[in-house]
């Protein structure tokens, strides 16, 4: 076929991982490389001259025929089965799924249409696994989302009883008005937190399963180190996802208006300690946590747990956009009326353009766009400082770093 070019052609076709296939317009197979042979399991030139269905699984046949002779039509290059799976079939008949680019060209006025061939059968099985992870991750936000407040209930219990009834009229109009407002900013969250779900999830579960993965093959004793690394990556993205869920639940609390704040009096070195406890684990190469001084006699009546959150969103954020190397700061002074907590970093800062945007909720900053992260985290919090009383302000400076002040009453009323 090829006389004088076939050397050439040879050592192109041994040159790719892929596997590449030349057929001529009978579909008689003229040319495969090592590739080719090694994945469909046949024997060097077993291929050559045998017609292409032999490697298509017979249950294609039918219509195999139609598609190749539309391309044929077009003479096109494409890729091939766009919007539908493709699957081979090897010698020994197993079926196993493939992409495939076909390119037509002439030599000496003869028509051939060449096939670049893929396995994709390991990113199909990672594929089905990361759903399935994903899956199940979606069953324990339902599962958490149980205990919505009364008037959330309501409002699905509502839904239900207008789509069973063709939308029957409820006696209080304002009541009617008010209801379908919340059910549709509740719509809103479900939906862009199903988007964060598909974005920010993916990331973090393919690192879980490699390091998981790897962790089997280290299985001699000198080999600790590699495996405490993963394990220690594993720890990091589930306490990454498990901040996302928490924060997804305190929003859909807040936007119920009904938040319930339990009140008692409490050290606040008990809160800092156990903040700083998780953050250490975040900590990357040569970041530290400076502690704050002289706080042991410091005392709040407040609700405690969402002084630990916002305490707690604030450190990780500070180390999360600060690079290795630097140091983040905790103050903290109590005057008559507030007690005052800074958190100071030497991190990437935020843009001035982005500085007024900062506490919307699903805002992003410019320069933070490629670090995981949800947007909703400082809303939530200050929100929250907001229903108790407090503030929650920030100055900062891009490439500099950011100085967070959390301002919140030493008594609630």
């Amino acid at each position: 076929m090829l006389n004088k070019e076939q050397d050439i052609f040879n050592a192109l076709f041994e040159g790719v991982s892929e596997g590449v296939l030349v057929v001529n317009t009978n579909q008689k197979i003229v040319s495969v490389n090592s590739s080719v042979e090694k994945m469909f399991g046949y024997d060097n030139g077993e291929l050559i001259d045998q017609l292409l269905p032999v490697l298509i699984p017979k249950n294609y046949h039918a219509g195999h025929g139609a598609h190749f002779d539309g391309f044929m039509k077009q003479k096109e290059k494409r890729k091939m089965g766009v919007g539908r799976d493709l699957f081979g079939a090897k010698k020994s008949g197993e079926i196993f799924p493939l992409e495939v680019g076909l390119n037509p060209f002439k030599i000496d006025e003869t028509t051939y249409i060449m096939a670049l061939i893929v396995d994709v059968s390991v990113r199909k099985q990672q594929e089905e696994q990361i759903l399935l992870l994903n899956e199940q991750l979606e069953k324990k936000v339902k599962e958490r989302t149980k205990e919505l407040s009364t008037s959330v209930k309501e409002l699905k219990v509502l839904n239900i009883e207008l789509d069973k009834e063709n939308k029957k009229r409820i006696e209080a109009e304002n009541k009617t008005k008010d209801a379908l407002k919340k059910e549709k900013e509740l719509n809103e969250l479900k939906t862009k937190f199903l988007s964060l779900v598909s974005h920010e999830f993916k990331t973090p579960l393919s690192g879980i399963l490699t390091s998981a993965m790897l962790l089997g093959k280290y299985k001699l004793t000198e080999q600790q180190q590699k495996r405490d690394k993963h394990l220690q990556t594993i720890t990091n993205k589930v306490h990454y996802l498990n901040n996302i869920l928490n924060d997804f639940l305190s929003l859909e609390i807040l936007e119920t208006g009904k938040v319930k704040y339990k009140f008692y009096t409490f050290r606040l070195s008990k809160v800092v300690n156990e903040v700083v406890y998780n953050a250490n684990m975040l900590l990357k190469e040569g970041q530290r946590i400076k502690y704050p001084e002289d706080i042991d006699e410091i005392s709040l009546t407040q609700d405690e747990k969402t002084v630990e959150l916002a305490l707690s969103n604030l450190v990780n954020n500070a180390i999360k956009y600060s690079p290795v190397n630097t140091e983040i700061i905790i103050n903290i002074k109590q005057g008559k009326k507030f007690t005052t907590i800074t958190i100071k970093d030497n991190g990437i800062g935020i843009p001035e353009a982005d500085q007024k945007n900062i506490f919307n909720r699903y805002f992003r900053a410019e320069n933070a766009l490629l670090s995981e992260g949800t947007g909703i985290g400082l809303n939530i919090i200050k929100n929250h400082l907001q229903n108790l009383g407090g503030t929650l302000t920030f100055e900062s400076e891009e490439n500099v770093g950011s100085t967070f002040t959390m301002k919140i009453m030493n008594i609630a009323k």
